[in-house]
Order: C-alpha cells, then structure tokens, then sequence
C-alpha cells in the first residue's frame, strides 16, 4: 500500500496520525507502554483534540519482543488468529532511566527515549538491528473511511530481505510490493498460493506480522531505506524475533508459529501421477507401475489425480466406477507392489456432486450475507466451499477421507485453498478478510489430522499447495502450477528457497514442469533436480511423465537419480529429523548456511540439501553448470573431484551428474539400498568424511526410521591423527571412508582397505574409539 507520495508528501485522500512526540512512558510487570502524540502536546493547550497512539512491547518468548501499535482500544478483536506457541520463561529485563526504557528478552532488546521524539531501536546483544523512526508508525484513514496502522523500519546499507512465503519473483525482496493474500496465479507471476507475512533480513533478525488479514509490504519500493508494512484496522502487531544467526531467526520464528511434523521415510522416494487431464483407468495405472518397476525405477507412491473421480461432480469422494469399478481391488493390487498410494481432494462442492444437497441443509457450505449459499462456476459448476470454521462439516469432511484411508489411501493431495470470497458469512462469524488466507491453513491442518489419527504419528504426509503462518507443520508442500520451461524450473526454485527462508521445512515441485510438455533434455535436468529436492513428483497436466516417452536416456537418468536418492536417504532423514525438531527448511538457500559470505546474498539457482551438501541444478541445453563454492575444499559427491571454494565455477555436465558437493569438514551417511526410501539406514552405512581440516571435527547421526537414534560418529583431526568415536547403539556393522585420503601409517581398533573413493575403515569387533596416524 503507498502511503507517501515521494519524500514529503502523501498521496491523495490520505490522512495521518504519525507517532511523533512520546508523551508518556509506562513501565509495567512484563510490558512497557509508550503513548505518542502527532504533535507536541507538552502544553495544556496542546493536550486538548488531540489522538494518541499507544505503543505496546510485550514478548511471548525469549528473544521474541511483541510490538503492537494500537489507535482506538475499543474495537472488537476479530478471528481468527494465528496459533502463537508461547513460553514461559522469557527471561525478561526491564530497565529504566531519565533518558530511556530498554526492554529486553533474551539478548533481543528494545530501546524507547522518554519523552522526546519518537523513535524505538531494536538490538540483539549490541548489535543494532533495525529502527522505527519518527513518524514510522501511523494510523492512516482514507477518503473512504478506511483505516489502515503502518509501520517503517529502517534498511540498512548492503541489507538482504528474504521470505514472505513461496515466492516467484526475484529472491531477494528489495524493491518489491508484496501484499500477503493467496491468490492461484501459478508460479510465473507475482501472485502466490503461500503468502507468509514473515521476512528475514541478513542482518540477523525477522519480522513477523501477526496479522492473518492482507498485509501490505512495501521493501525498499515506496522508500528505499525502509520496509513498510500495513494492515486495515485500529491496530498492527508484529514481532521481531533475534538469534545469534540467521538459522537462529528460524527456528525461533518456528518455534513461535510451530515447527514442521516428520514426513514418514517412505514419502522420500519418487511419486509418479496420472497427470492431470489424461485419460487413464487401472489398465493404464498398471502400465506405468509395470513399467517403471521393469526397468528398475525404484517407485514409493502412486497418485492418483482429479478423475479418480467422476467429472464435474469433485468433491464426492467416490471413485468413477465406469473408470474404476473396483477401486479396493486396485488399490490392494498397487500396495502389493509395495507403493503407497494418494489422491486429490479439494475443498469445494460441485452442484452435481452427491454431497452437495446434504451439505447445503446441514450448513456445512459457506453463506453470502443474505443466507444463499456462496456459489460460482469457475472450476466446478455451481461450486461451494466447504466451512471449516463449522465443527459439524469437519467432522462430515473427515468422515470421507477417514473412509478412504480405510481401503488403502496413504496420502493426501490438498490442493487449491487460495481462491476464499470475502463476500461470505462464517458459521462461527469469523471475519471474511482474516479467513481468506486463514482458509488454508484449516483445511490443510482437518486433512492432515486425519492422517495422523489414522496411520500414526510420522506416516502423515499432505501434497499441499496453499498455506499461511504455521501451515509448515502440515507437511508437505509444493510449488502449484509451473511450465515445462528452464525458466519456470529456475522460478520454481526461487519460489522453494523463499518458502524455506519463510519457516517451511519440505517443498516439492511438478518435475519437469505441469503445463506443456517438455523436451528430452528439460525432462532429464529437470528429473535430477527432482530427486535432489525433499519430495519428488513427476506429474503433468495433458500429458503423461513417464520417462519412456522421452527416450531410453531419459529412463535410464530417472533410475540413475532415483536409487542415488534411496541411497542418500540415512543422511536425508536425518536431515529432515533436523528440520521438524529445529525448524529449518531442508533445502536452505545458501545465506542460511553462510550468512558471512557476501556472494551468497543473491544466490538462488543453488541450495544446500541438509546442512552439508551444495546442490546446483542445470538450467540450460548446453549442460554448463555455474555456481558459487564458498571457501573451503569442496568434494564433488560423485565423482570425488575437488575444488576450492571462494569462487565461481563453470563446468559441463552430463545428464547423469551436475554439481553436487559435499562441504569441508562434513560426514555424508550413505545407505546400501536403492530400490526404496525406507529402509535400515545403520545397516552397513557408508559415513563419507569430506576434507576434514585440521583441529577439525565432524558428526553425523544415524536414525532409524522411527527418528530414533541408531549411530553418532564423531571424527577429528589433530596433526598426523585422526580419532573416530562411534556410538553404535543398534549394534550394526558401517564403515567410514575418508574421501581423498589414500594411505596412514597404522590404524587402531580397525582394519584399513583402499577404495577408489578413499581410505575405508572397518572397525574390528565392538571397538567405539578408533585411531588412525597419517
């Protein structure tokens, strides 16, 4: 929303409240109170028609200050709200002057002058983090009565800011206007089906707007030195949320707003669809499944799209039977061949459907204000939407996905959410605005709890697409509709990397683009990237994606990557067992990791999978590879070259590798099995130890796939010896190799072999501690 109209004026039909001179400050038990006038108001005459502003600092966890900028008190709060996870030792201090409060949580602090102009500097430690200026904050009323609360803080020289959801505009937000409402507009345009009203700043901290309605970002667009933010309303509540890095911001971000559930192992492996528009019946299903397992293409899931119901009659929840007259037959038939399977669903109720009369007499459908139901004719004729805010139409709803996980369904695909009316009654009257984006997280969260309730805690797994606030911890989610274009691979990419940096742990995307089809080489670059990413899902819009109807290269790419994935997998779930315990997105744009290197600022054609290994996707027909290694030696996974980092790179790939490196100092656990994701990931683990330095440690923990502990090993370097501690709590047999180390001079506790890869050491009988001298 622009507010001024250049640097000294407003734009037309706006008048302002700012927050100009503190008039009083109020330190309480767990809060301070600061009201600010527009004007001086030391005089009595000054006193007299005159608003204030009332600022409140509060915090809900440690290193988390609360700030809520409040115009009239008297105004009803409306639902819903976002779910806040609080704590209760915040560890507070309070400290007060003559010339200043500083309230502070944690090492996070906020400091208020008295009595003098308006402004609040926010510090982590003595570090300055941002400002709220004179006239920052302000009420604002338009011509036609509309109030708005806004907010400015300060931008600081060379400042980076990231999030805001799952966004396919550039990486970095400087120069963008961002409004938070879910839209369907696909992955090539500014809208977004995952607003998050959430940004990090690569000066150490985030902003979180708790706000579920519209808001307005302005980064560094309206004025270049600030981000603005604003909602409609009386008031405006953000946090800002410190940490001693960046990874530190997250995961106190999602500690706030929850963190991510566990995805079960098996939804690891590759996903293959019907595609969207194709014709297909079991006969078809089979074809696919058949062939995928002759040609050895390991395969977890099978999902099954739109037209597994009839159409123009979704949602129903029964299976055409023209096309699938025995669906519990087949769904046994397909899990027998060791898949799992899933389904789409959606949110809405076609006139046609058979629920459709049932859920217009029982309520169970979103109102217009005059008592109609709320119908259009885009995507089903005569459509409704479901009310989630009514516990009898969860309940209805649950009901039908409850039945169809009884015959054999093992996952959802909960897709659209974003296209929510504003022009609608509630059954529990929350406010239409708050509900639009809000909608998401309800539906997603009903399905989700379902899952759980009836396959177990870590075997609930969601393909979503639409998500708010605290919608990471119904897991997992993809990046909608992309084209079969380099271009819209590149997008898609950025869109992931964003939705990590805004709290999201797993993402997945449509491997080689939903809409057209794609050429032989975009399928086979696009299918590495794929299987590189948390989730892996090749599905398509009017065509199939099996890779046979690319060329036999393709096939043979598409095993390649998926057993390379199956074999990575000890160390991809003990990544994702990080993510869901800390918070932190799996595929983590490279600031995360290296918030201290400059060039890693921009980079969003790259990733770090996990916390050790760099993925650089290939984005043209000519196979060159680009990308940025920060310093240190870097070992590719592969092919075991080396490189040294602090530098770009630029070398040709085929289509069975592209750069994948493992960083300095780092333990890569490698399992034995690549026919399927889930499998014993201790037994016979590989630990690859990459480049360790000297006075160096590196570790790596081994989880069986009930995320309990099997193996830690612990490896250090200290002159001409190498110690290796492993806790072997399972009792399994592993080797560890030392990548690019070929020869030492004695080893105890363990045998030594040359591999081509390096030293491997097999530890002789139960020996925990091992000793190698160089």
């Amino acid at each position: 929303m622009k507010i001024a109209d250049g640097n000294w004026m407003i734009q037309p039909g706006l008048d302002l409240i700012p927050a100009v001179q503190i008039f009083k400050t109020t330190v309480k038990k767990d809060a301070v109170e600061v009201l600010v006038a527009p004007r001086d108001v030391e005089s009595r005459s000054g006193q007299l028609d005159v608003p204030l502003l009332t600022i409140r600092f509060t915090s809900p966890m440690k290193d988390v200050i609360t700030v809520e900028a409040i115009h009239h008190k008297g105004i009803k709060q409306r639902k819903p709200e976002f779910e806040i996870y609080k704590q209760v030792d915040k560890q507070l201090d309070i400290r007060e002057d003559s010339e200043q409060v500083i309230f502070k949580s944690g090492n996070t602090s906020v400091r208020v002058p008295k009595a003098k102009e308006w402004n609040a500097q926010y510090f982590y430690e003595e570090k300055q983090l941002t400002k709220s200026d004179f006239k920052a904050i302000a009420h604002i009323t338009s011509d036609e009565g509309k109030c708005y609360i806004k907010e400015e803080l300060n931008l600081s020289v060379n400042e980076l800011i990231y999030g805001l959801g799952e966004r396919f505009t550039e990486f970095v937000k400087n120069g963008q206007v961002v409004d938070i409402w879910n839209r369907d507009g696909g992955t090539s345009t500014e809208q977004a089906y995952k607003n998050i009203p959430f940004y990090l700043s690569n000066r150490g901290y985030g902003i979180f707007v708790n706000h579920p309605e519209k808001v307005s970002f302005e980064v560094g667009s309206e004025k270049v030195t600030k981000v603005q933010f604003s909602v409609e309303g009386e008031s405006l509540q953000y946090f800002i949320i410190g940490g001693e890095t960046l990874k530190d911001v997250v995961m106190n971000y999602t500690t706030l707003t929850g963190k991510p559930a566990l995805p079960p192992a098996w939804s690891y492996g590759l996903w293959l669809t019907t595609s969207f528009t194709t014709n297909y019946d079991e006969q078809t299903v089979n074809e696919f499944v058949d062939g995928m397992l002759e040609r050895d293409i390991p395969l977890s899931v099978f999902h099954f799209d739109c037209f597994w119901m009839k159409g123009l009659n979704w949602t129903d929840f029964e299976w055409d039977s023209a096309t699938f007259p025995d669906p519990v037959g087949m769904l046994k038939r397909l899990k027998e061949k060791g898949l799992k399977i899933s389904i789409w669903i959606n949110p809405y109720i076609s006139q046609q459907s058979s629920l459709f009369s049932e859920a217009c007499e029982k309520g169970y459908l979103i109102h217009r204000p005059n008592g109609d139901i709320w119908q259009w004719d885009k995507w089903q004729p005569g459509m409704g939407i479901v009310d989630f805010t009514n516990p009898k139409a969860c309940k209805w709803y649950a009901d039908h996905l409850r039945r169809l996980v009884d015959i054999g369904v093992d996952s959802f695909k909960t897709d659209f959410g974003e296209r929510i009316p504003t022009d609608v009654v509630y059954h529990n009257g929350e406010d239409p605005q708050k509900m639009h984006n809000y909608y998401a997280h309800l539906y997603n969260k009903l399905v989700f709890e379902v899952l759980e309730e009836k396959l177990g805690k870590h075997e609930a797994v969601l393909f979503a697409r639409s998500a708010t606030a605290g919608g990471q911890q119904f897991p997992v989610h993809w990046g909608g509709d992309c084209h079969a274009t380099y271009e819209s691979m590149a997008e898609s990419l950025r869109g992931g990397l964003s939705l990590g940096l805004s709290g999201f742990g797993f993402w997945s995307h449509d491997i080689g683009g939903f809409e057209n089809v794609e050429t032989p080489d975009l399928y086979k670059r696009w299918t590495a990237f794929g299987l590189l990413s948390t989730h892996s899902r090749l599905h398509g819009n009017q065509s199939y994606r099996v890779p046979w109807l690319f060329d036999e290269e393709a096939v043979d790419v598409t095993r390649f990557f998926s057993q390379l994935k199956n074999t990575f997998m000890p160390y991809i779930y003990s990544s994702s067992i990080q993510s869901s315990t800390q918070g932190l997105p799996m595929m983590r744009g490279m600031v995360l990791e290296y918030p201290n290197d400059p060039a890693c600022g921009y980079l969003d054609k790259q990733y770090m999978l996990g916390d050790s290994l760099l993925v650089a996707p290939i984005f043209n027909k000519d196979g060159i590879g680009s990308f940025y290694l920060p310093e240190g030696t870097w070992t590719h996974l592969l092919s075991n070259e080396v490189l040294e980092g602090g530098k770009w790179q630029s070398k040709e790939y085929n289509y069975f590798d592209l750069p994948l490196f493992a960083k300095p100092n780092s333990i890569i656990a490698i399992g034995t099995e690549k026919k399927t994701p889930d499998y014993d990931f201790a037994d016979h683990v590989e630990l690859h130890v990459f480049a360790l330095g000297e006075g160096k440690q590196a570790r790596t923990t081994v989880y069986n796939t009930q995320a309990q502990v099997e193996l830690i090993a612990i490896v250090e370097k200290n002159g001409k010896e190498i110690t290796i501690e492993v806790e072997n709590y399972a009792s399994k047999k592993w080797t560890l190799i030392l990548r690019n180390l070929f020869t030492a001079n004695e080893a105890t506790g363990a045998r030594l072999f040359n591999r081509e890869e390096g030293l491997s050491i097999q530890p002789e009988g139960k020996s925990s501690k091992i000793t190698i001298l160089l």
